[in-house]
């Protein structure tokens, strides 16, 4: 039987879902969804770091009581499945109650101010709202919200029969009937008004809803009539809608925009006797601007005469954010940021353990291990990086991008040190230094591997050799520079000479080559791809020695070896980290996390630690754990 691989910390954070920024009443733990896993983290320490894993897909909905010992949680799931919903006793870190009745998505989550009941929306598929007993985990009642999208709840801050729902041009007031047990809708009265509202918040007084739409601007409703009374900003409403919004102590308004803007709006401005209409319309104070589209503000703190808020946005960041009500002056800080999608590849510097690099869309980042920091990021706008090695001798990143070139930089500054035009006549898929860092072998996505001589004012094309039919996946090179291994798409595996530039040997297999790797003695190549088996062959005549199923379900992307090649690490579409004792082939470890597939894995150059990446834009760090022989077990 396979034991779980330990989770030692993740960079990451699940930046698109609403309202899934969480700050424990404690005043020490942020709470917040990575893929399928929910991360509590230390708010001063980064690598202070907790895991609640019981979701089957991403986490899509997030809520957490007001005395901080219960976080609701719901997911996203395939086409007519029931997505679950999970309570969590945050005292213990336990799964407390597994709920499910809506279909495919849960959209949005709310506890009741008692924290007794739960309010849960379901998704476009499903447009159901349900009330849930948090003791027992039972449903208390639902109701189908009859129209084509509802998209926020938010309960009555002093009462637990009345909440508020808003979406597509519709906004409701519901009374829970408890001698009848049945929700009841009342639909709010705004005139000619019609709207698609994002976000809501209850004053903590009952009396008013702010509404945020997606045209900008926020409408307050009276509650006791459920009645339009009035909007705001006057003049510039907020770029790309209200996205997230959150009452400030003194009774003002914190809005985040779609467009990363953030403002505080005047909720009960004066008339005055120059502009009288200024009774009529909510005002806006102050401002400032962060990256990507906000998706959660959130109360945190008072610091002397000033108020904090977390905020979370779509492009993976957290700021903590500073307000003085006297001077209206807003101030923003980042801690923490990552990367907000799919992630190519990864790759340590030559024996040396502490830092590593990602690539991705539009993005280099070097990150440190240790403290899950960002120490660097290489920014080249609307490109996508598909591959990425450190040179041996340490002095450059060299990467692999969508428009054909190779471009290399240097690892501290982020300086731009030399690109290769046209390297090939695709994407450069594939990527690989000699151990002299003299030369570098690169793949395309139209099949050629080429050889690269690198010197400090030219970058010479010495070889260009077009066997493969199919993209090139992998490519990896003999410790004594000798000869290269490519991993195509076509089905092939082709051993190149680097001295001759000429086939000395193939592999062949009914599959898509994704990853190829030599064992550390080089005696052997083992390869995976689409066919879900884990291949052994032998280097010097391409024999297959030993196959194995790298997956039941899906195909395998990326394999690793650790120094002493003990143990292989897989990773794929099954969204599952496997370690592989190398001998036996018996897989002793399976680590769940990932929430999407796995493009790459590696071992530290130490053997402590495993690094993986997917396309959900998170990395995630295990413990290394040996493989015990068979007959230890």
């Amino acid at each position: 039987m396979s034991e779980p691989l330990p989770l030692q910390s993740v960079i990451g954070f699940g930046g698109s879902i609403e309202n899934g920024l969480l700050p424990h009443p404690d005043g020490r733990t942020i709470i917040y969804p990575l893929g399928s896993t929910i991360v509590l983290r230390d708010k001063f320490d980064s690598r202070a770091q907790e895991f609640l894993q019981g979701h089957s897909d991403k986490v899509s909905a997030m809520a957490l009581s007001k005395n901080g010992r219960y976080l609701a949680t719901g997911q996203v799931t395939y086409m007519g499945f029931t997505a679950d919903i999970i309570i969590w006793d945050l005292e213990n870190r336990q799964l407390l109650h597994r709920m499910g009745l809506h279909k495919v998505k849960v959209q949005a989550l709310d506890f009741s101010f008692d924290d007794s009941i739960l309010a849960s929306l379901g998704g476009p598929d499903d447009n159901s709202l349900v009330l849930w007993d948090v003791d027992s985990g039972t449903a208390i009642c639902g109701s189908p919200t009859h129209t084509n999208f509802t998209l926020c709840v938010k309960f009555f801050n002093n009462r637990i029969d009345k909440l508020v729902t808003g979406g597509n041009y519709n906004l409701h007031v519901w009374e829970y009937d408890r001698a009848n047990n049945k929700l009841r809708p009342q639909e709010a009265q705004m005139g000619q008004l019609q709207r698609v509202f994002k976000s809501i918040t209850v004053d903590h007084r009952d009396q008013y809803a702010y509404c945020g739409t997606s045209t900008g601007d926020v409408l307050q409703i009276s509650l006791d009539r459920v009645l339009f009374k009035n909007s705001g900003p006057a003049k510039d409403p907020v770029q790309l809608g209200v996205t997230a919004q959150a009452e400030i102590p003194t009774g003002d308004l914190l809005l985040g925009g779609g467009d990363g803007s953030l403002v505080v709006l005047k909720t009960h401005p004066e008339a005055s006797p120059s502009n009288p209409k200024l009774l009529k319309k909510m005002v806006k104070m102050s401002g400032v601007k962060v990256e990507g589209a906000i998706t959660s503000i959130v109360l945190d703190g008072v610091q002397g005469k000033a108020y904090s808020f977390l905020v979370g946005t779509a492009a993976c960041n957290m700021y903590r954010l500073t307000y003085e009500p006297q001077t209206h002056k807003l101030a923003e800080e980042l801690i923490q940021t990552a990367h907000n999608d799919k992630i190519n590849d990864l790759a340590f510097p030559y024996e040396y353990s502490e830092v590593f690099a990602t690539a991705g869309i539009g993005y280099i980042r070097v990150w440190h291990l240790a403290t899950c920091r960002e120490l660097l990021r290489i920014t080249v706008p609307n490109l996508e990086c598909h591959c990425i090695c450190f040179a041996p001798n340490g002095k450059s990143i060299i990467s692999g991008w969508s428009d054909g070139k190779i471009r290399a930089f240097a690892p501290q500054s982020g300086k731009m040190l030399y690109t290769i035009h046209d390297a090939h006549h695709k994407a450069v898929t594939a990527i690989a230094p000699t151990s002299d860092s003299g030369k570098v072998i690169s793949g395309g996505e139209e099949g050629m591997v080429r050889v690269w001589r690198i010197n400090r004012d030219s970058q010479v094309l010495e070889a260009s050799m077009k066997d493969h039919k199919g993209s090139v996946n992998s490519i990896q090179v003999k410790m004594d520079d000798s000869e290269c291994v490519s991993a195509s798409s076509d089905g092939s595996c082709i051993i190149w000479d680097l001295r001759t530039f000429k086939r000395r040997t193939s592999l062949f297999a009914n599959t898509f080559f994704k990853s190829v790797i030599y064992h550390p003695d080089e005696s052997q190549l083992v390869t995976a791809g689409t066919d879900r088996k884990i291949t052994y062959w032998d280097a010097y005549d391409g024999q297959a020695i030993r196959i194995i199923d790298g997956s039941d379900s899906d195909e395998v992307n990326s394999l690793a070896t650790d120094r002493d090649g003990e143990a292989i690490i897989s990773g794929g579409g099954d969204k599952l980290v496997r370690l592989w004792g190398y001998d036996e082939g018996h897989c002793y470890f399976i680590g769940m996390a990932h929430s999407g597939s796995i493009t790459r894995v590696a071992v530290t150059p130490d053997k402590n630690a495993v690094v993986t990446v997917g396309m959900e834009g998170g990395i995630f760090v295990w413990q290394y754990s040996a493989p015990q022989s068979l007959a230890d077990l």
